[in-house]
């Protein structure tokens, strides 16, 4: 039976959690997910982890943030004067915004605070700085070539 290497098309099946348990994403109840090994389509931890397992084979794959989202690095941590945001665009905690970048490039951000004065956006990942614990099942290899 064949193993995973980068350049194969794989379909997994994946349930993504945290270290407190909470789950974040899984592809249960829908198709499995479709990719490229080794073309960056996926964290690199979770890409690693695939390569070597052959069809039906499950694990469950614990990635440093390193090897998933990165550290979660304070200068993507801006306030920004309450003026500068169009009354329209909600500003509560937690809701997730889409900004535009000098140069034209879409950078989403997530509110973190909000006073009279201004509003607090995050442009981390927001799984970033976290563990992530993946148990997933290889559902099939489409081999490269």
């Amino acid at each position: 039976m064949s193993q995973a290497k980068p350049g194969d098309t794989v379909r997994m099946h994946y349930t993504g959690s945290l270290a407190d348990g909470s789950q974040f994403d899984s592809s249960q109840g829908r198709d499995p997910l479709e990719f490229q090994l080794g073309t960056g389509q996926i964290i690199p931890g979770l890409d690693n982890a695939l390569q070597g397992m052959t069809e039906g084979d499950t694990k469950q794959v614990v990635i440093e943030p390193a090897e998933a989202y990165g550290d979660r690095d304070p200068a993507r941590i801006q306030a920004v004067p309450r003026e500068q945001i169009p009354e329209h665009i909600p500003t509560d905690p937690g809701t997730q915004l889409q900004m535009q970048t000098p140069d034209g490039q879409t950078l989403p951000v997530t509110v973190t605070e909000a006073n009279d004065s201004e509003v607090t956006l995050d442009a981390n990942h927001p799984l970033a700085g976290q563990q992530l614990t993946f148990d997933v099942q290889l559902v099939e290899i489409k081999e490269a070539g």
